[in-house]
């Protein structure tokens, strides 16, 4: 391992990482230590075949460097085979507070898959084995159902990012085929209302026998659970017209809950005035 000094340009994201890199409060104030002191930790790196280097623990590093203009970077460059650049990479990130379910879910995936190409060189296929160890603290069987989560389609992996859908209904509804989520996802938006856990076991049931077509999914999800509160409910295909191209609905929710607050101040002004 060797520490040394390169440019930017000769760093590369590695393939598939699957953490974002966010523009958000930490990485503004990431971008300003660094104009102030500059990169204390270096990157960790391997080779490129094709030249440059991989960066295996260090893309908000990277990401916040570009933004404050910094040419050169410290790096550590290490000699490391693919599985291990995966583990590298995985760990570095975990203990981080903001990580997104899906972000776990695939980074889980990703470990567990170097783990037993690994043990399988080593000491032959052990699954168990390398599931049990991915991340301190945390089961073999919660992994399972972090990774579980990968076998969602993209909106309802979204929804979950998003704390819309809980995580132990959004595991046994990742057992659905592809176009029954998509029928699922469609009666969502509609009714503006995701599954419990007992309704999406009752839909993982149904996709079982081939029985959950959209009227099963619909009927299911029509129903009002015990703790339901009465709801005002809006299409969001009507609110989409209200916003520019491209706002998702987390957006939308967040402009409509500030104007609701200055709608609110408005009438306590008035009061006061009164």
């Amino acid at each position: 391992m060797s520490e040394k000094i390169v440019n930017i340009k000769e760093l590369h994201e590695f393939k598939d990482n699957p953490y974002q890199v966010k523009d958000n409060e930490d990485m503004k104030d990431l971008i300003e230590s660094i104009k102030e002191y500059g990169v204390i930790e270096p990157l960790i790196v391997r080779n490129r075949e094709k030249g440059g280097y991989e960066i295996v623990s260090g893309h908000r590093r990277k990401y916040a460097c570009e933004k404050a203009g910094k040419i050169e970077i410290p790096v550590l460059v290490r000699d490391m085979d693919k599985d291990m650049a995966i583990i590298t990479l995985v760990d570095s990130n975990l203990q981080r507070s903001d990580i997104l379910p899906s972000e776990k879910a695939f980074a889980y995936k990703m470990k567990l898959e170097a783990e037993k190409s690994q043990s399988k060189k080593s000491y032959g296929h052990n699954v168990h084995k390398s599931r049990d160890k991915i991340a301190d603290g945390i089961s073999g069987r919660q992994v399972q159902r972090y990774v579980r989560l990968t076998e969602l389609i993209k909106p309802l992996l979204q929804l979950v990012d998003e704390n819309k859908m809980a995580m132990n209904p959004a595991v046994e509804i990742s057992y659905l085929k592809e176009q029954e989520q998509k029928d699922l996802l469609e009666t969502i938006e509609s009714e503006d209302c995701t599954p419990s856990y007992s309704q999406a076991i009752r839909m993982k049931e149904l996709s079982k026998q081939n029985k959950l077509d959209m009227d099963a999914i619909f009927n299911i999800m029509i129903e009002q659970k015990p703790n339901q509160k009465e709801q005002i409910r809006f299409k969001v295909e009507k609110l989409k017209s209200y916003f520019p191209k491209g706002y998702s609905t987390k957006q939308m929710e967040d402009v409509i809950e500030k104007l609701l607050k200055q709608y609110k101040q408005k009438w306590k002004n008035k009061d006061l005035e009164r």
